[in-house]
């Protein structure tokens, strides 16, 4: 399988106009060293239309953090289009974060939803899965993530999926130090993968998973060594410029 690595910076509900401006420099400066890597930053939707100005010319690719699950114009009073959001520049999107499904209420139902307007809007879905604690050590983790994956596959024909990039983040691994060993992220990664095969081959050896738990420049090298494992998605590791460009190298000394 032919990799493209692509690492993903979600900078959650951090940062303000100063000190995003500062980061996106820092990070524009440093791209020309990882030119076999995809590089995307998700900053909060307040600041997208700031930051895609900012990294104009660069190459560095803008996401946002969630999009409604409708996908027509309408009523819904603080929901976001995933057709506004290409408007602004957007190419990608983080649907199902964990924190999204344990804070806000956002169901498999929901979260599959949502992968579909993500596609209709001509947006690049990074769909999140992943278990608890609690999962994991009831030995649920392949089945909490086969749930999560069906769920959207009963909604979204296999042929509209091409684009699809999942991101594995164990619950239990995110802003608590903890982290997965590389090899039990690529025994999770394999997993996903194959479940995709199962349904379409071409899209399961295609597809691009990512590592989403406390990804940090120390650990990068070893996580993305692995075999099923196709970049990260980085949340604490991405405020800080240099340390993500770090993360990024590593990608790129795999690729």
């Amino acid at each position: 399988m032919s990799r493209q690595y692509l690492v993903a910076g979600n900078w959650k509900m951090f940062g303000n106009m100063a000190s995003n401006q500062v980061l996106v420099e820092g990070m524009c400066a440093g791209l020309d060293a990882v030119p076999k890597v995809q590089v995307l930053v998700c900053p909060p939707a307040t600041y997208l239309t700031a930051i895609q100005q900012a990294a104009r010319g660069s190459g560095l690719l803008l996401g946002a953090q969630n999009l409604a699950a409708q996908e027509k114009e309408g009523a819904f009073t603080g929901e976001i289009l995933g057709s506004m959001l290409k408007d602004v520049g957007c190419s990608h999107v983080i649907v199902g974060h964990s924190e999204r499904r344990a804070l806000f209420g956002d169901t498999d139902a929901v979260v599959a939803q949502k992968v579909h307007a993500a596609l209709a809007a001509g947006l690049v879905p990074i769909l999140c899965v992943g278990e608890t604690l609690a999962e994991r050590e009831a030995d649920a983790t392949e089945a909490v993530i086969a749930r999560q994956i069906d769920a959207v596959l009963a909604v979204n024909p296999v042929a509209s999926l091409a684009a699809l990039v999942i991101a594995y983040e164990p619950v239990w691994a995110i802003g608590t130090g903890k982290t997965a060993s590389p090899e039990q992220a690529q025994n999770v990664h394999a997993f996903i993968r194959a479940r995709i095969a199962a349904v379409d081959a071409k899209l399961g050896d295609s597809l691009r998973i990512l590592y989403g738990g406390s990804v940090k420049p120390d650990n990068a090298a070893s996580i993305f060594a692995q075999t099923d494992v196709d970049g990260g998605l980085i949340g604490g590791a991405s405020l800080k410029a240099a340390d993500f460009l770090a993360i990024c190298a590593a990608a790129q000394s795999q690729g």
